[in-house]
């Protein structure tokens, strides 16, 4: 326990060039405070004390901005950075060297039972804002873009972005070589899009029912 607790510092150092000395990083990282007080909470969990772990994570939220169940795995050197927002569900399983910033859901989609939280692989980077949502796996290696939401499985090694997340990016080939960061998928945009055309429409009908009574 001791050698993990003192990795999440280190991976601090190796992860934020803002960090300067072990006592600033651990007065005043939330993300390091919200990790260390989930391993606590996990260690309850794990021998059924599930009420002291809930109220351990429920202090840590309180005090950091950063929910973590306590019934979630979560591997070695894990770096949350910033952290306010983080949200990561029960059956959610974290594994090695893993980097989220803040803003990020981990999170189930309603419609599922038992396992229904995302896997995260060892080396997995998920940046500002972005929503990994369901029993999915995030392979080894994979970077989810900010603000991206990911629904399906994500292969080892790939790049996701957009609404929903698409694969851009496998085994350092580019798969979309059409795909610039302007024309990311836009939900909203494009039901503007569809209600401006309706409205066209409805004018232009309009306008020959006019023609037609004046006939």
């Amino acid at each position: 326990m001791f050698k993990m607790l003192k990795e999440d510092i280190e991976v601090v150092f190796d992860q934020d060039p803002a960090a300067r000395t072990y006592l600033e990083v651990i007065l005043t990282y939330s993300g390091l405070h919200a990790i260390w007080s989930h391993r606590i909470a996990h260690a309850f969990y794990k021998r059924k004390l599930y009420f002291i772990a809930r109220v351990i994570s429920q202090v840590s939220r309180f005090f950091t901005g950063i929910e973590i169940h306590p019934g979630a795995k979560i591997g070695r050197r894990f770096f949350i950075d910033h952290g306010m927002g983080v949200v990561i569900g029960e059956t959610c399983e974290i594994g090695n060297n893993v980097t989220v910033f803040q803003g990020v859901t981990l999170g189930g989609t309603g419609k599922e039972k038992g396992k229904r939280h995302p896997t995260i692989k060892d080396n997995a980077l998920i940046a500002t804002g972005a929503k990994v949502l369901g029993s999915i796996t995030v392979g080894e290696n994979s970077k989810i873009g900010a603000g991206s939401v990911v629904l399906k499985e994500v292969p080892p090694n790939s790049t996701v972005v957009g609404i929903p997340g698409k694969v851009v990016i496998q085994d350092g080939i580019k798969l979309n070589k059409d795909l610039n960061h302007s024309d990311l998928p836009d939900p909203v945009a494009d039901r503007f899009k569809a209600l401006e055309d309706t409205i066209l429409e409805l004018k232009r009908e309009i306008k020959d029912l006019q023609r037609e009574r004046s006939l």
